[in-house]
């Protein structure tokens, strides 16, 4: 029993580990965005809106919070990764068009941009980060 209960509680602490460890931030990213407007499912299962503050990511969790900053006019928005994507080459994120909207960069099609993934340690509204591309 006791050879048990030490397995479970190693299982539990490396678990707890992995966890931790996948919930720090990755490192600030910059590259160029661009915006859809698509209403059809995502890849996380729920329906997509253009009016959701929302984005598409390569490899970031589902769920994560990012923060985008348009490298061209310094507007950020804080955007939580539901869908797959971009597949156009030189492309690192897609924006909801209200996201783009806010942004700054509708008409524009894509901008260059910093995406900082957020946890509650560097949410922006508790520090400042001052990562530069």
């Amino acid at each position: 029993a006791m050879k048990t209960t030490a397995a479970i509680l190693l299982g539990f602490a490396l678990f707890m580990t992995a966890a931790i460890a996948a919930s720090e931030a990755a490192p600030a990213s910059c590259g160029k965005a661009s915006w859809y407007a698509m209403t059809s499912l995502t890849a996380s299962g729920e329906r997509a809106s253009p009016n959701t503050m929302t984005a598409a990511h390569r490899t970031l969790p589902f769920g994560t919070k990012v923060r985008v900053t348009n490298q061209r006019n310094g507007k950020a928005v804080v955007l939580r990764i539901n869908d797959r994507g971009p597949f156009t080459k030189g492309r690192i994120i897609d924006v909801t068009k209200v996201a783009a909207s806010q942004l700054g960069f509708v008409n524009a099609g894509w901008t260059d941009v910093k995406i900082e993934p957020l946890n509650k340690l560097n949410h922006p509204k508790v520090q400042a980060v001052s990562q530069t591309c």
